[in-house]
Formats: structure tokens, sequence, C-alpha cells
């Protein structure tokens, strides 16, 4: 059991963690803060957190685990803010969606002491944000990347799998440049075709009387569309490099798919769509796999 767990950033990600964190009965005690003091006394009225900190560096200290649930813009000057009070003996982690920056930024912040980090990403979330969506289930069942640096001690890396396996997750560990490509391709692509997809309906002179005839394939289609925008803008111009180049297969294909429908060849576009529509039943069936992936 930690004796005292730091959250900084108690909406969504970070107060679920509390909460999974205290039912699991894993820590005694949570200290949180985030930028918004109204978040942090909404926590506190939650029971998501025990003690409001009035700084990062205050959540900090006394913290034998450290979470950093801050927008992945944020991750430098975050690190900077706490550096001095992580010991070497602290688990500290993050639950950004891109790793190779979270990376570089903890090398660049931290100095000696990123030893202590062990970068992580649940494969969880909600559209909503906000710690009044905060959930301790949010983590159950889902997989949790870890992507440590190369400095980081081997004792904490297995201490965070412990923690994330307590909680009910799955955890694999990669590299995090193999993290960023993966991700870009099975989730920021994703949200990327979400907004252009409903921005391309909406914006239309009859975009209103379209959407109100939508069903529930277009819900389904542009669910991840109502996601946090300021998260999402982050997430997507930090691993703009993968995410580009997902975007230009997609255009290859989508590209394809036009000229035969261009064409009048109703065989190719079968063939295409039965080709997308098989490889989508077994996925489901084998469920998703991370490639370069290591279960630990």
């Amino acid at each position: 059991m930690f004796n005292q767990l730091g959250v900084i950033g108690c909406g969504l990600m970070g107060g679920s963690f509390a909460l999974a964190m205290k039912k699991a009965g894993l820590v005694r005690r949570v200290v949180g803060y985030s930028k918004s003091p109204s978040t942090t006394d909404a926590a506190r009225r939650m029971g998501v957190i025990d003690i409001a900190a009035e700084s990062a560096l205050l959540a900090v200290s006394g913290s034998d685990i450290v979470l950093l649930a801050v927008p992945v813009a944020a991750t430098e000057s975050t690190l900077k803010a706490i550096r001095h009070l992580v010991r070497s003996d602290v688990l500290l982690m993050d639950v950004g969606s891109t790793k190779s920056d979270v990376v570089e930024a903890a090398t660049r912040a931290l100095g000696r002491q990123r030893s202590s980090f062990v970068p992580a990403h649940p494969i969880a979330g909600k559209e909503s944000s906000g710690v009044q969506h905060a959930d301790a289930a949010l983590y159950q069942g889902r997989q949790v990347i870890l992507t440590p640096l190369d400095e980081t001690r081997p004792e904490l890396v297995q201490k965070a799998t412990d923690v994330w396996s307590a909680l009910g997750c799955q955890v694999l560990k990669m590299a995090p440049h193999h993290h960023d490509e993966a991700f870009a391709a099975v989730s920021h692509l994703p949200h990327l075709l979400a907004y252009a997809y409903f921005s391309s309906v909406a914006r239309q002179p009859s975009g209103r009387d379209f959407l109100s005839l939508a069903g529930p394939g277009f819900r389904d289609f542009t669910r991840i569309a109502a996601s946090d925008p300021a998260v999402w803008r982050d997430i997507l111009m930090a691993n703009r490099q993968d995410l580009l180049a997902q975007s230009q297969r997609f255009r290859n294909v989508l590209d394809q798919l036009e000229q035969a429908i261009r064409g009048g060849n109703a065989q190719e576009l079968e063939a295409m769509i039965r080709q997308a529509s098989e490889g989508r039943a077994q996925w489901q069936l084998g469920g998703p796999s991370a490639p370069a992936a290591k279960s630990k």
C-alpha cells in the first residue's frame, strides 16, 4: 500500500485513478492539485481527493506515488515545477496519449530524477471530461501501455505494472516510437476523421436538415468528435508526423474506393468492402493487439 498519492490534474483520468486506488485499498491518502481551483474543490467534495494542494509541487510533497493527468503539452512545465521533490523512490507516472514527446520532455525537465518516471498510457476514457465524470471502474479491463526511459529504475517499472494490474488492467510495454506509430493508426487518425466528417456534413447549406435524419451509424461514427477539443488538439499536434503518415495511407485507400465508384467497377468496390468487412470481423473475434508490445 502507498501512503500518499499525489494527483496533478484532478479531471476524468486523474480523478478516476484516485477513486480506483482508493477502492482497491492501495493508498491511504490522496492529495490533488488542478490548475482550476474549482476542479480541485469539486474533487475534494466528491471524495476523489482528501486534501487540496495549492500547487503541483505541494501535491508531490510527501507522496510516494504521483500521477500527472495534464494535457501532453503541459507535461514539461509540470515536470519542471515538481522535480525538486521527486525522490528516487517515488513512482512518477503520466497518462498521456502520446509518448515520444513525453519522454523527451522528461529528459529535459527531470534530469537525474527521470529514473523515477514511468510513462503510461491507459487505453481508457470518455467523451465527457471533468472530475464530475470520474469513475473508479474506468480502467477495469483496459490495456495500459508503459514506455519507460532507458534510465527508469526497473523496480519502479515493476511497481507501476503491479499498480495497474491491481486496478484490473492488462499491462504492456512498448518503445515510445512504436506506441506513437500504433496509436496514430488506431486512435489519433479516427479522431481526426470524426472531426473532419462531422464538420463536412454540418457545414453544408442543408447540414442541419441532414443531421436531423442521422441514425445510430452516424452517432457511432462521430461519437469521438465530442471529445475535449483542447486535449485532442495537443495530442494531434504532438504526434503529427505519425498521424500525417496514417492520414496519407487512408487517403490512398479512399482514392481507390472512389476510383472504383467513379469507374462503375462494382466488382472491385465489393471486393474492397468485403476485405475490410472480413478483416473487421477477424479483429473483433481475436481482440485488438498492440504490435511490438510485451506483456509484463
